[in-house]
């Protein structure tokens, strides 16, 4: 038997692990995941900086001295070469474009809101509102651009799906109502779907 292609350390609770989940489950590929209890400190042991230096879930460790953080980081080298990351540059660019997005004004406020009611046992209206009403822009964004495409970047699914499906499809768990945007709501059985998690559900 071969060894994996990489060993994923992570929280499965994490939207950033779960979009490596979701990219690596898609493509075939093998690997090994490492569960790692944030809340107990153990992504701050010797022996996680030795992979991660910034702390932080996801790490993957390609073996030989490669690896590599950044879930979206993670996810454009894992897409290399496959319809998750377009060939034409402009195409390309676009997925890029929802990549930088979500990590500045999608997670930090959609994920952190999710992250204060499930990690750290707050009631919705403990939340910091000017998260809330941000998380609440961010995701009437996507409603908007879903209106005019089946999927983020044209009509098939991308990366770009997969980096905003992790978190988005999770958003109730941060007190987000999901159920006034049409669009989002089509969006995330399509991408659930196309991934293969309606049918493990």
């Amino acid at each position: 038997m071969s060894a994996p292609l990489f060993t994923l350390y992570g929280d499965r609770r994490s939207g950033n692990c779960l979009k490596i989940v979701f990219a690596a489950d898609l493509l075939g590929l093998d690997y090994r995941f490492v569960d790692v209890d944030i809340m107990a400190g153990e992504s701050r042991t010797p022996e996680f900086l030795a992979i991660n230096p910034a702390g932080q879930v996801p790490a993957v460790d390609f073996g030989g001295g490669r690896t590599l953080a950044q879930s979206n980081a993670v996810l454009i080298y894992l897409a290399e070469g496959s319809t998750l990351l377009p060939a034409d540059a402009f195409q390309r660019a676009k997925v890029l474009e929802w990549l930088f997005w979500e990590q500045y004004s999608h997670e930090p406020y959609v994920a952190v809101c999710r992250f204060q009611m499930l990690y750290q046992g707050k009631r919705a209206e403990e939340r910091e509102s000017w998260r809330v009403e941000k998380a609440e822009a961010a995701l009437d964004y996507m409603e908007r651009r879903l209106a005019e495409s089946p999927f983020l970047v044209g009509t098939r699914l991308t990366i770009a799906d997969i980096s905003l499906l992790a978190y988005t499809r999770l958003a109730g768990e941060g007190g987000l109502e999901l159920s006034g945007r049409p669009n989002l709501t089509a969006w995330i059985p399509r991408c659930e779907t196309e991934l293969g998690l309606a049918e493990a559900a």
